[in-house]
């Protein structure tokens, strides 16, 4: 067991749980959302909120480019803003903030490992038939090799009293 991972899990108590929460326009992510809060608030821990930002695929015009990245943080930093919010009335904790520019499997990787206090990855499976979404898909197939803390994965088509119930 490397030490960063003794870190996480050798503590007296649950306080240092923080449960990160991928953030992206899916309605299942609300669901992960949801039970990250409440699942923190139960055991004493914190939830943090991670928005990727996928490169732009304009290479043409260099300033082009540069601004369709600053309009795609700016609607980052709106977002996870606004579920801070949503963070803050379920758990009664303000979240911890990421913003990462790059491919979302990379980073999301990278930032759990850089992030010694990070103890627990909350996505929600997508209800539909095309499978749990291509996040989830990665890292239940070449993901969790690389990933070096549990990943909670919640089914995307429960209700609010089923994800509370649960946590």
């Amino acid at each position: 067991m490397t030490d960063v991972v003794k870190k996480v899990y050798d503590t007296e108590d649950d306080s240092h749980r923080i449960f990160l929460v991928v953030v992206d326009d899916s309605e299942e992510m609300l669901v992960a959302l949801r039970f990250a809060c409440m699942r923190a608030k139960s055991v004493g821990g914190r939830v943090a909120l991670f928005r990727d930002i996928e490169p732009s695929d304009y290479h043409h015009w260099a300033s082009v480019s540069d601004l369709m990245q600053q309009e795609a943080r700016e609607a980052a930093e709106e977002r996870l803003n606004e579920l801070a919010q949503e963070v803050v009335e379920l758990s009664g904790l303000i979240p911890s903030l990421y913003i990462r520019a790059g491919p979302i499997e990379e980073e999301l990787i990278a930032l759990i490992n850089e992030e010694p206090t990070i103890s627990v990855l909350v996505l929600a499976a997508s209800a539909s038939k095309d499978g749990p979404g291509p996040l989830v898909s990665h890292l239940i197939g070449k993901g969790t090799n690389s990933c070096r803390i549990p990943i909670t994965i919640v089914p995307g088509n429960l209700s609010a009293s089923q994800i509370d119930a649960l946590a």
